[in-house]
C-alpha cells in the first residue's frame, strides 16, 4: 500500500508507529515510491519574521513547511528543477543540488570554472570577487568584464539548469544555461570544473531524450547534443523557424517520446505598465507590476521532416513549465491534474530579476479556451525567490528532517 501512496502522504504515515516506519524507510532507500508523483510547487515564505520554505500539493490542493536541514536555502536562487531536485546559486554564486524532501546536497563544480568567469584574491588569497567576460563562441559582446561581488554574479551569469537523472543513482549530467548570450556548459559528478559547448548561444530549454541531449534556441532551432563519448557530438535536427523571440520558448518530450516546441507569450497586467517596460532606467521593483501569460502555443517536433506542426490541444496529456525541467504527464496517470490544461510558474527572466518584489505569474492555462486561473485564491508564496515546480523524490529520505 505504501508504495502506491504521494510522497507527503507517505511521509506522514511513516510517522504512525514503529512498524509502519520500517516499512516506510524500507520502501524509500530501495527506491520503490509510487513513480507518478504529482509535481508540486515548491516556494519561500515568511514565518515569524524568516524565510521558511513551504510545498503546494496540487494532488491535495494543500500547503505544507519544509523543515530542511540547511536553514540558508531560502537565500539561494532557484534556477532549475529535475527529478526531485531543485538546482541553486547560494551567497558566493556557486551551485548545488538540493533534495527539498531529503535535505540532501551535492555541491557542483567552482563557478569559476566556468569558461566567462575568474576569480579576483584579495591579500588573504581568498576570493573576494569575480571577473565576468562579455564573450560566447561567436562573439565578443564587450571588451570589458565586470568586476563582481560574490553574491552579485548570480544575478548575471545563471538563466536555467537540469539534470540528466536522479541525482541519487550518483550518475547524472548537469546542463547550465548561462550567460552572456544563453551559452550552454555541462558538469558531472566528481568534475573540478565546466566544459563549455561552444559556439552556438541563445538557448531557451534542454530535455535528455534517449541518452541524447535537445537544446532549444529562442529561434526555434533544435540542437542535438551527444554527450556519451570523449569527444562531445553535435548536430542541427530543426533549422530556424522563427526571427526574434518575445516569447518564452520550451522543449518537452511526451509520455509516447516524442518532441515537443511550446511558445508562451505575455502581455503587462495593465496597458498603463507597457511604456515603463521599455524603460531600463526605471525601478520597476514594485509589487504592482506583472507580466501575465496570455497564450501557450504547443507545436509537435516532426524530426522526419525537420519542421514544426501546430498541436490544436494536448489531448489526454499535461504541461507542467516554468523553471522546471519541462514535463508532459498524461492526465490518466494524474487523475488530480487537468487534461489539456499548462500549468506555469513564472520564469521570465528579466523580470523576476529586475522586479523581484513584482507578483508572480503563477497558474493554470486552459488551451481548449485559452483562458487561465489561479492555483490558489490567496497568494501563499514570498515573490522572491520565484516559487519552482519539483515532482518530490523520497529516495534515501530522512523523516526527522520534515515538519509536516
Amino acid at each position: 500500500i505504501f508504495s502506491t501512496l504521494e510522497i507527503l502522504d507517505l511521509i506522514r504515515a511513516g510517522s504512525v508507529c514503529n512498524s509502519w516506519r520500517s516499512a516506510y524507510t524500507s520502501i524509500c532507500s530501495l527506491g520503490h515510491c509510487k513513480p507518478q508523483q504529482t509535481p508540486c510547487l515548491l516556494y519561500t515564505f515568511e514565518s515569524d519574521g524568516t524565510k521558511a520554505t513551504g510545498l503546494y500539493s496540487l494532488a491535495e490542493k494543500k500547503a505544507y513547511m519544509l523543515t530542511l536541514l540547511d536553514p540558508a536555502l531560502p537565500s539561494r536562487f532557484i534556477i532549475g528543477s529535475s527529478h526531485g531536485w531543485i538546482i541553486t546559486a547560494d551567497e558566493r554564486s556557486e551551485l548545488h543540488l538540493v533534495n527539498p524532501i531529503t535535505g540532501k546536497q551535492i555541491a557542483l563544480a567552482p563557478v569559476t570554472t566556468i569558461e566567462q568567469v575568474k576569480p579576483i584574491f584579495d591579500d588573504s588569497g581568498a576570493v573576494h570577487k569575480y571577473k565576468y567576460s562579455w564573450y560566447t563562441g561567436q562573439m565578443t559582446v564587450s571588451d570589458s568584464p565586470s568586476i563582481l561581488a560574490p553574491d552579485e554574479l548570480r544575478n548575471f551569469l545563471f538563466s536555467k539548469a537540469i539534470v540528466s537523472s536522479d541525482p541519487s543513482g550518483g550518475n547524472f549530467i548537469v546542463v547550465l544555461i548561462h550567460n552572456p548570450h544563453l551559452q550552454l556548459s555541462i558538469a558531472r559528478p566528481g568534475d573540478d570544473k565546466w566544459t563549455w559547448l561552444p559556439p552556438h548561444k541563445d538557448y531557451e530549454d534542454c530535455i535528455f531524450r534517449d541518452g541524447l541531449l535537445y537544446a532549444l534556441t529562442s529561434a526555434g532551432e533544435i540542437h542535438e547534443y551527444d554527450l556519451s563519448g570523449p569527444a562531445i557530438a553535435r548536430k542541427i535536427v530543426l533549422n530556424k523557424v522563427k526571427g526574434f523571440a518575445c516569447e518564452n520558448m520550451y522543449i518537452v518530450r511526451t509520455p509516447c517520446g516524442d518532441l515537443l516546441q511550446v511558445w508562451r507569450s505575455y502581455d503587462p497586467l495593465d496597458d498603463e505598465d507597457e511604456d515603463a517596460s521599455d524603460d531600463l532606467e526605471a525601478d520597476h521593483d514594485d509589487e504592482s507590476y506583472v507580466w501575465n501569460t496570455t497564450m501557450i502555443k504547443v507545436h509537435k517536433v516532426d524530426l522526419v521532416a525537420r519542421m514544426l506542426v501546430e498541436a490544436c490541444d494536448l489531448g489526454e496529456n499535461v504541461l507542467i513549465l516554468g523553471h522546471n525541467q519541462s514535463l508532459c504527464l498524461r492526465a490518466d496517470e494524474y487523475p488530480l491534474l487537468k487534461a489539456n490544461h499548462v500549468y506555469f510558474s513564472d520564469d521570465r527572466e528579466l523580470y523576476i530579476k529586475g522586479c523581484k518584489n513584482g507578483c508572480r505569474d503563477i497558474g493554470v492555462f486552459n488551451l481548449e479556451n485559452n483562458c487561465a486561473e489561479e492555483i490558489v485564491s490567496l497568494q501563499l508564496w514570498s515573490n522572491w525567490p520565484p516559487p519552482v515546480w519539483m515532482t518530490p523524490n523520497a529516495r534515501k529520505i530522512s523523516l526527522e528532517t520534515h515538519s509536516l
